[in-house]
């Protein structure tokens, strides 16, 4: 009897064992399925006019992140004032999707400016694993497409700071600039970036495609 109860038992907890094994491994298929969408935008400079533009975006996408690829608040002594410049408006603005954004500094941007967001914005970098796929995110001015970090085959990088939207793939890295929201460059529109899936594009405010890639 006592040998019938113990091989009971091992199978018991060899069927939970089992049972749990099998949760897990459905566990990984589902998280690795499950497809997010994300917001980019860089150098907003201070407009509330292109934040009100960004956030706009971001609410009727229903993203699920909103990228800020750093020069948030303040023009820049090389830069003319952007369309209805008031960094205190942006930043309120902002404020209200702190627990949607991720950002990073750019050039431009200060402690103090710390001081008024509710958000981390001061890390020169982030590192982020979107829909699988792994992100390099930094403003341009520290890494950049001629300074690139060390990074593996199909791996990302996205920087701002140049104004100009790229999409492209060099040695086995995809390249990725959503451009200007405020202040944009080389005749492109005012623009931003969607990732849905794997698919990368940047979009003018206007819901025109400017560039697209897929990544992978």
């Amino acid at each position: 009897f006592n040998g019938l109860f113990n091989n009971v038992k091992v199978k018991i907890v060899t069927a939970s064992v089992l049972g749990w094994s099998l949760l897990s491994i459905l566990g990984m298929f589902f998280r690795k399925v499950v497809v997010m969408k994300y917001i980019f935008a860089s150098d907003i400079h201070g407009s509330a006019y292109y934040a009100k533009k960004t956030i706009e975006v971001f609410e009727e996408s229903a993203a699920d992140r909103l990228i800020l690829v750093g020069d948030l608040l303040y023009h820049g002594p090389r830069n003319a004032l952007p369309r209805d410049y008031n960094p205190q408006e942006v930043f309120t603005l902002l404020n209200k999707y702190a627990d949607g954004i991720y950002a990073v500094r750019g050039n431009c941007d200060a402690e103090v400016d710390q001081m008024v967001l509710d958000f981390p914005m001061m890390s020169d970098y982030i590192v982020l694993n979107l829909n699988g796929i792994n992100f390099f995110i930094s403003h341009g001015h520290i890494y950049g497409e001629d300074n690139l970090p060390k990074l593996k085959t199909n791996d990302v990088f996205v920087f701002g700071h140049i104004h100009l939207p790229i999409a492209k793939k060099e040695n086995d890295i995809y390249i990725l600039n959503p451009g200007s929201t405020s202040i944009p460059k080389g005749g492109n529109p005012n623009s931003y970036a969607i990732l849905d899936g794997s698919d990368f594009k940047i979009m003018s405010f206007d819901n025109e495609l400017i560039k697209e890639i897929s990544l992978g």
